[in-house]
């Protein structure tokens, strides 16, 4: 199976939160090829859930809620999110804003 870059990935992800009417920015670019992708959710700049996009066991890639428990505690979000672009700096992270961005997230999945 062929797997498709991350930078494409992302390029996907951005256009179908605009065409869906929400907004979709990059906060830090990963590697082009195969970085992981972790979505920040918000909803009306409302922080959500956080999801990572890992590769498993099986061979296949799945979706984690990451992060702290309390997405709203935006010190602790800013924390782990700087964490981890520390320890893996081919992380991307985006942030989408649009009503129930994790079924917008699992949509995209389903596609990719």
């Amino acid at each position: 199976m062929t797997r498709l870059k991350s930078r494409f990935l992302v390029d996907l992800l951005i256009r179908r939160a605009e065409a869906a009417g929400g907004f979709a920015a990059v906060l830090a670019r990963g590697d082009e090829t195969s970085g992981i992708i972790l979505v920040q959710c918000s909803e009306r700049g409302e922080p959500g859930p956080l999801l990572e996009r890992r590769f498993s066991p099986q061979g296949d890639y799945i979706w984690e809620a990451v992060g702290p428990d309390d997405p709203k505690d935006g010190e602790s979000l800013a924390n782990y999110q700087e964490r981890r672009r520390r320890a893996d700096p081919d992380l991307w992270i985006v942030e989408l804003d649009i009503a129930d961005a994790p079924r917008l997230v699992a949509e995209w999945a389903a596609l990719t």
